[in-house]
């Protein structure tokens, strides 16, 4: 396996003076394309701050993230968003889906803002909400679904672009202990049947355990690494 990311020498500080807090002190990891990995340790730990580095939904005070070779703070604008776009997908503990449009809008709205013509974005996304049967809520309001349907919902849009990697924050922290295992069961089956790298922030160390790799966070750097599965 090769990298797909590459975080070196990242730190990351807010605020400035007597309020300086320094939530990533020199975090250097690999994040090989295909794995599962998991990022685990307390709140405070830097765990998240890191997630959205790599994922490019920040950046950092110093050092680089690399994205399959290319270093990220090269892109910018337009290109910056269309490669979160394009390569990532993200799984957030709050769904952040629109209460009030449809499932399939919701969806779709990655290829709305690929610009993808009208008629494949249909095509599309009804085609992944089949994969996650999902298709005949299509038309259901985002607001009128259960808990467990609206992260499958949220699954869905994050797949509906063909991602190389899926970023997943707490995706279960709202669910109950059977619906979350069932959206587990989905994001590892995503990971191993179709190479999607897969990058989750957890304090959950069961969900953890089912990761290939875990890295452990401390005050703002790793301080353990894990193989956890065969």
């Amino acid at each position: 396996m090769s990298p797909v990311l590459e975080a070196r020498d990242l730190r990351r500080a807010y605020g400035s003076g007597a309020d300086r807090f320094e939530a990533l002190r020199g975090v250097s990891v690999n994040v090989m394309a295909g794995e599962s990995l998991a990022i685990v340790g307390k709140s405070g730990s830097g765990k998240s701050t890191l997630m959205h580095l790599l994922a490019l939904l920040d950046r950092p005070s110093s050092g680089s993230v690399l994205v399959e070779g290319t270093d990220a703070l090269d892109v910018r604008g337009r290109e910056l968003n269309r490669l979160r776009n394009q390569d990532f997908g993200f799984v957030f503990q709050q769904f952040f889906l629109n209460a009030h449009a449809s499932v399939l809008d919701n969806v779709s709205l990655p290829l709305v803002i690929a610009g993808v013509p009208r008629a494949e974005r249909r095509k599309r996304a009804m085609q992944t909400l089949e994969r996650l049967e999902l298709a005949d809520k299509a038309r259901n309001r985002a607001n009128d679904l259960s808990g467990g349907q609206k992260q499958r919902v949220v699954i869905a849009r994050a797949l509906v672009n063909d991602p190389k990697v899926i970023f997943a924050d707490e995706p279960t922290g709202n669910l109950d202990s059977s619906t979350g295992a069932e959206v587990e069961r989905m994001l590892f089956d995503l990971n191993r049947e179709q190479g999607i790298t897969l990058v989750i922030v957890t304090h959950d160390a069961d969900l953890a355990s089912r990761c290939g790799r875990s890295i452990t966070m401390r005050d703002g750097l790793i301080s353990d690494v894990s193989e956890v599965a065969a």
